[in-house]
């Protein structure tokens, strides 16, 4: 293999990376300070996309002014989720299982309004890229990158550096405690929730400029974004969009390499031989 070939399958892999980031963003937050195994947050990415797809096609709204409607409904979504979960008290594990089941009542959803058959939405800047010597880099993955970058850095900066972020973790870590130094932990938990329904929109519009669409995509991405999850920490933004990136460029460059059969491989040897090895940040 030649050179230019690795660093464009690498480049190639950083970018998808992104994308496994801004998945794995929602879902890592959802999980480690909610307490919640969202697995609906897939099926909502998806929905985004196929919204987006709808949007731009039938009616032809620019993808950034779609994501104005999705993102916001997205939000409100999110939080009336958390309120069924907070009404019927879901547990940790018994969470897993519910947004299995919204999961699979979201992709019937879209194979019903969509069919399952493979659509793609062609935008202006699909083919557009940037040279880099010989590596060539696509725009509208580097625009996922950079958002998936923003963001990561964005939830970081909320969750470690703010009184908000703060009294989060402080509700997750001990929710009595908190509440005695006066948090609203049910308050807050509903905004977290909201902004990881949103965080799910965010990725669907990317997903769209991105990828072909089909409903049985989404459990495709959840076994890869699942691993990346915990190889990147739960609510460890920055993490996520590492591990994304690790996965990303395993990915691609054993495509290249070896056999492009082998990929989907990849990030569960990864996820294996870090737990059993089991560093210090996993």
């Amino acid at each position: 293999m030649s050179a230019t070939l690795l660093a464009q399958s690498a480049i190639g892999g950083l970018l998808l990376g992104g994308i496994y980031g801004l998945l794995a963003l929602g879902l890592s937050v959802s999980w480690g300070l909610l307490r919640l195994v969202n697995l609906s947050h897939f099926a909502l990415a998806f929905l985004g996309a196929y919204l987006t797809y709808q949007l731009g096609t039938q009616f032809g709204i620019a993808p950034w002014l779609s994501a104005l409607v999705v993102v916001p409904a997205f939000f409100v979504v999110g939080i009336a989720l958390h309120a069924l979960f907070v009404r019927f008290q879901v547990s940790e594990f018994a969470s897993m299982l519910v947004t299995f089941g919204i999961t699979i009542l979201i992709e019937s959803l879209i194979q019903w309004l969509w069919s399952a058959d493979y659509r793609k939405f062609e935008s202006g800047y699909a083919q557009a890229s940037l040279r880099i010597g010989p590596v060539f880099v696509p725009v509208l993955e580097l625009a996922a990158f950079a958002c998936a970058a923003l963001l990561a850095v964005a939830a970081w900066a909320g969750l470690n550096r703010t009184l908000l972020g703060k009294a989060l973790r402080a509700a997750a870590h001990d929710g009595p405690i908190a509440a005695a130094f006066g948090i609203n932990a049910r308050r807050l938990s509903y905004l977290l929730a909201g902004l990881c329904a949103a965080s799910a929109g965010i990725a669907g519009v990317f997903i769209a400029l991105t990828s072909t669409l089909a409903p049985s995509q989404i459990e495709a991405w959840i076994g890869v974004v699942f691993a990346v999850v915990i190889i990147g920490g739960l609510a460890r933004p920055l993490g996520a969009l590492a591990a994304g990136c690790l996965i990303g460029v395993s990915e691609s460059v054993t495509m290249a390499a070896v056999n492009p059969a082998w990929a989907p491989l990849v990030a569960f040897s990864i996820l294996i031989v870090l737990l059993l090895w089991r560093p210090r940040w996993l």
